[in-house]
């Protein structure tokens, strides 16, 4: 099948049982992490479902200011301020999700780097770019990237930026970290279910309101009434990333904002990455990993994964999906998601 890319809705359960029909989702919305949030809880007592929904949203805003680089006073940033001077002591977690991100680095042999946010800025997809930049400035871009030369003491807990200049970000896997936590959180409230959705980092526990188990409907962008597909996913995370929105334009080539950190050159090949497994954080991660790595590489790289699957769409506009995915095929082209929760927003690296 061929589409310009995907759009995935959250749809509702269109009928319940008489004891499931009490239950009603209650959600809010907002900018976290400089991203859109959604929180969804399902609960016949509403003063319950939002007070989860409060709960998830303090827990993201904790998480925010532990990681965030804008933040002066956050852990992470003085880790930056010490490159190439001293090893910085942080708190266990922050520690943890340094150590599993250097994981996922060797894993994906550096498409996913957290020391990428050491990339200089040479390519703008804010209309100002009007040449391409020469390979001398690509090259010179990400000299300091390199997932290798951050330095961890777990005796100590200290993390060090082997290079000054050096820095840390995660805007590949931030956001799905966060999900992960704020969802935690509302699991244990006494509700029937809840969802969070931050800007494309969906991950669902429990049932919805009709006391059935969440589905995602993939539809055509071209007509986003018309859902020719959908996934069950009960309790497990998706996470979409695409390319499509940002890009610039050289002699007819186009080129995407997502970038290799191992070259400096936006990536090619895929215009959608969507990962299905039962970790956000995982999820956000690979997402940005399968783009760089490209169909073959990326595609393989998740048939070797136990429990996670991915569908993607290439630049040609095909459809290819990991060995275990299933989709449902029905004819359900009028029927329309009750919450129309989209979640293929695009992730920047």
């Amino acid at each position: 099948m061929k589409y310009i890319g995907i759009i995935l809705v959250l749809i509702g359960a269109f009928s319940s049982s008489v004891n499931a029909q009490s239950n009603k989702s209650h959600k809010e919305v907002l900018l976290l992490m400089g991203s859109r949030f959604e929180l969804t809880a399902v609960s016949e007592n509403e003063a319950l479902a939002k007070e989860a929904i409060h709960a998830g949203i303090a827990e993201i805003k904790r998480i925010e200011s532990l990681i965030s680089s804008w933040d002066s006073n956050s852990q992470t940033s003085s880790v930056i301020r010490n490159a190439g001077i001293k090893p910085v002591k942080v708190d266990q977690e922050l520690f943890n999700l340094i150590r599993r991100s250097i994981k996922i680095s060797n894993l994906t042999h550096g498409a996913f780097d957290i020391s990428y946010a050491s990339m200089d800025k040479i390519w703008k997809f804010d209309g100002s770019m009007k040449v391409m930049p020469d390979s001398a400035s690509v090259k010179a871009s990400v000299s300091k990237i390199n997932y290798e030369n951050i330095i961890l003491d777990a005796k100590q807990q200290t993390i060090f930026l082997k290079e000054k200049g050096m820095k840390i970000g995660f805007g590949a896997i931030g956001k799905g970290y966060a999900a992960n936590k704020a969802l935690d959180i509302m699991s244990k409230m006494d509700l029937k279910g809840a969802l969070v959705n931050a800007s494309g980092d969906l991950i669902s526990w429990g049932k919805d309101e009709g006391g059935k188990d969440w589905k995602i409907g993939i539809s055509n962008p071209k007509n986003k009434d018309q859902i020719y597909s959908w996934l069950t996913i009960g309790e497990t995370a998706v996470v979409t990333s695409g390319n499509y929105e940002k890009f610039v334009e050289f002699d007819g080539v186009k080129y995407s904002h997502i970038i290799d950190p191992r070259s400096g050159y936006p990536v090619k090949g895929l215009s959608s990455v969507s990962i299905i497994c039962p970790n956000a954080e995982l999820a956000d991660a690979l997402a940005t990993s399968v783009f760089v790595l490209g169909k073959d590489k990326g595609l393989d790289l998740i048939n070797r994964l136990k429990g996670i699957e991915c569908l993607l769409i290439t630049d040609k506009q095909e459809l290819i999906t990991s060995t275990n995915l299933k989709l449902e095929y029905h004819n359900i082209k009028n029927q329309k998601s009750k919450y129309q929760i989209q979640i293929g927003e695009t992730n920047e690296k």
